[in-house]
């Protein structure tokens, strides 16, 4: 039987069951939230029914059934449309690509040429989740050269403090690819010059950002201390700005795995409180922009290894709903990847091993990586497949995939 209800209903009672609360428990959850004296119980509990069948909260409402499930407004209820970035180059400035690149050997620099630079730049940020991995690395990098040439132009202090933050997002977005290909070295080669670029600059959320990325980087390779310093260092420079909110992210994260539940359920709250203050963003796509859907991403990657299966299992079918479009293209192919090593969790937990391999097998499946952090998440998949089910040889070849798939990158191999 097909559930027409729009997505956010089937989501409320899909993270009401998940904690196995009746209707009349999530009121009570919702009174716990909410900023003023709601009405009688049986009147809450029939509103209750109705958001669950397809009748849309008023705005009152809305952020407080949010926060009881642990996210943030727009993330569960429907946000503005997305813009389609790629096409606001031509648009906005009237340049091809081929004009911009001309422009750029005169001797000195107009308006029209840092606008379309950075109409440029939003673009390939925004093209980090679904463009092939070396070939955004090669534009990444060609563009990356043409802006670090212009500081020997002749340029006002407002345009070489505009060319300082250009060069310091596209290192950014270099040395985020560069470790999805697993070249550390190069990466935090990269990412230095970032951080050394915001520093001249006075940029403070492109310092943010550089914090953000060692914070990845010791995640990935068990450094949960250093995820933790990282995070921390980064949320004082970068205060005001969502870069923030994916700090507290990774900080949650790190609790996770060294095992502090207490200090995970702080800082996914503080990322939430932060992120729910903060307007909607203009443009989803931008790798360095932290939208609503990317909270439920963190905090399945935390309930997930604290062992909340049932709501790791809804928040990776939100994700899963979220990063996919109506025809079936993946607009999140990274985060849908590690959805999916969610689903293979819970469902190896459960004793599904037939689910499980399809979930792992699919996570690894997908054109667009990030080698490190695939690998660091099917690291749990496999603890599971050799704690439960070590003699199935389904369960052995899914191994040895994945043992091929770190060959090449030995930092990153599974334990």
């Amino acid at each position: 039987m097909s559930d027409d209800r729009p997505a956010w209903a089937r989501r409320m009672a899909a993270e009401r069951t998940a904690r196995d609360w009746s209707q009349r428990d999530a009121v009570k959850a919702l009174r716990a939230h909410a900023t003023e004296e709601l009405p009688a119980d049986e009147s809450m509990i029939r509103q209750w029914k109705r958001w669950e069948a397809g009748t849309m909260p008023n705005d009152f409402y809305r952020p407080f059934i949010a926060a009881m499930f642990g996210t943030v407004t727009h993330a569960l209820f429907p946000a503005p449309g997305r813009r389609d970035g790629n096409k606001e180059v031509l648009v906005a400035s009237g340049m091809e690509t081929f004009e911009i690149v001309s422009r750029l050997s005169r001797s000195d620099v107009d308006t029209a040429t840092l606008d379309a630079l950075r109409i440029t730049t939003d673009r390939l940020c925004s093209e980090y989740p679904f463009m092939p991995s070396e070939q955004l690395l090669i534009e990444g990098r060609s563009w990356l050269k043409r802006v670090v040439d212009l500081h020997s132009k002749s340029l006002t202090l407002a345009q070489h403090r505009e060319v300082l933050a250009l060069s310091g997002w596209l290192a950014l977005l270099v040395g985020c690819v560069e470790y999805d290909t697993g070249n550390r070295q190069a990466a935090e080669g990269t990412r230095q010059a970032a951080l050394s670029l915001a520093t001249e600059s006075g940029h403070g959320e492109i310092a943010g950002w550089a914090h953000e990325m060692r914070a990845w980087f010791a995640l990935t390779t068990g450094d949960y201390r250093g995820v933790v310093a990282a995070a921390q260092a980064g949320a004082e420079v970068a205060a005001g700005h969502s870069v923030a909110v994916q700090l507290a992210g990774q900080e949650a994260k790190a609790w996770a795995r060294i095992g502090d539940r207490r200090q995970v359920e702080v800082a996914l709250d503080k990322g939430r409180r932060l992120l729910e203050g903060m307007p909607h963003p203009e443009n989803l796509d931008n790798h360095f922009v932290v939208d609503p859907a990317k909270f439920d991403f963190y905090s399945m990657d935390c309930y997930r290894l604290v062992g909340e299966d049932k709501i790791a299992r809804t928040l990776a079918d939100e994700v899963l709903r979220a990063g996919t479009d109506f025809d079936g293209t993946e607009r999140s192919p990274m985060r849908n990847s590690e959805a999916r090593v969610t689903l293979g969790v819970t469902a190896a937990r459960e004793g599904d091993l037939e689910q499980a391999l399809i979930m792992g097998e699919r996570a690894l499946q997908g054109d667009r990586q990030s080698v490190p952090s695939l690998i660091m998440t099917s690291r749990e998949l496999a603890a599971e497949m050799r704690r439960r089910y070590a003699d199935e040889p389904s369960a052995q070849d899914y191994l040895a995939h994945l043992r091929d798939l770190g060959k090449a990158k030995p930092g990153f191999l599974p334990q």
